[in-house]
């Protein structure tokens, strides 16, 4: 069986490992262009081309697959490989009729349990929203956003104080096992695909940076969602000093309640403050404006702050 893969940043590599390591014959791999990255902008390859490089196999990366001298080679080149299955993990472009229609199958792996979450943050949101539990569905793509028919799904419990990046990790070793039980399925003819219910569905657009700022007078379950949910990127944050802080991590203090003005620090020597509801979080990893990002802890040895501060 001929297979395409479709795929740019980290949480795909997995897919297309798992892939590679069960011997199936990958003849492509379409990702984005290379960036620039850090201080230098230097050109940087998306991870799966790494992975697919490092195995030996073509790689494209076309600017556009829907206009232009790109798109036309890219069909030029999906038709002559002739693939039997397109998978498509995390790509970053919208599919095109002409590509969905080319192979007999072309499958989707989507972080969430279809139909909620459709959209391009779901890891992000579930965590945001205080869900539970998340997990991964393959699904037959349609013209829609993540619209089209339900394949396999696997379900994973939210840790209490697991963060998105975390969470992203752990989904995407586990999309790859949905991956390979939906490709053993598509061999065996065995597909049983579930229209997804569209009443069910809930939307997870892209994270924007002016979602960072900490609203201290909401719950403090809230604000922990909120850390939890941007942690690594784009990342929650507050002002301490007059610079802004980062906060990659928090966790509830059980038991404790203040009647503090919301955002002041009550316990100077772990960084705990109050929030709207009276009930406390305590900040355990953070990066200071030009710093690095540290443990508390770490940053305490360094830094004391005064309780009564009141964060902005």
């Amino acid at each position: 069986m001929n297979i395409i893969f479709m795929g740019t940043p980290d949480f795909a590599v997995p897919c297309l490992k798992a892939l590679i390591d069960s011997g199936e014959n990958v003849t492509a791999v379409f990702t984005q262009p290379d960036k620039p990255k850090g201080r230098g902008y230097k050109l940087t390859p998306p991870p799966v081309k790494e992975v697919a490089l490092t195995h030996n196999i073509p790689v494209y990366q076309p600017l556009s697959l829907k206009k232009g001298e790109d798109a036309e080679s890219a069909m030029k080149t999906i038709t002559e490989l002739a693939p039997d299955l397109i998978i498509v993990v995390a790509y970053g472009k919208i599919l095109p009729k002409a590509i969905l229609d080319a192979p007999k199958y072309c499958i989707n792996v989507h972080a969430s349990l279809l139909p909620k979450y459709r959209g391009a943050g779901p890891i992000q949101w579930s965590v945001l929203n205080g869900e539970k539990v998340t997990g991964v569905t393959t699904m037959l793509m349609a013209e829609g956003i993540d619209t089209g028919d339900m394949l396999l799904s696997k379900s994973t419990e939210i840790g209490e104080n697991e963060t998105a990046s975390e969470l992203h990790d752990r989904l995407s070793e586990l999309g790859a096992e949905v991956l390979l039980e939906t490709v053993k399925a598509v061999k065996s003819d065995s597909l049983m695909p579930v229209p997804q219910e569209d009443s069910q569905s809930t939307h997870a657009p892209m994270l924007t940076k002016d979602m960072c700022p900490i609203d201290f007078s909401k719950s403090a379950q809230e604000v922990h969602n909120h850390i939890r949910g941007l942690s690594a990127f784009p990342c929650a944050t507050t002002v301490l000093d007059g610079k802004r802080l980062k906060v990659y991590g928090s966790e509830i203090v059980k038991g404790l309640k203040s009647d503090r003005p919301c955002g002041t620090v009550v316990q100077a020597k772990d960084f705990t403050v109050v929030c709207g509801d009276g009930a406390c979080v305590r900040f355990t990893e953070v990066q200071v404006e030009g710093g690095k990002r540290m443990s508390t802890a770490d940053y305490l040895r360094g830094k004391a702050v005064q309780e009564g501060t009141v964060l902005s």
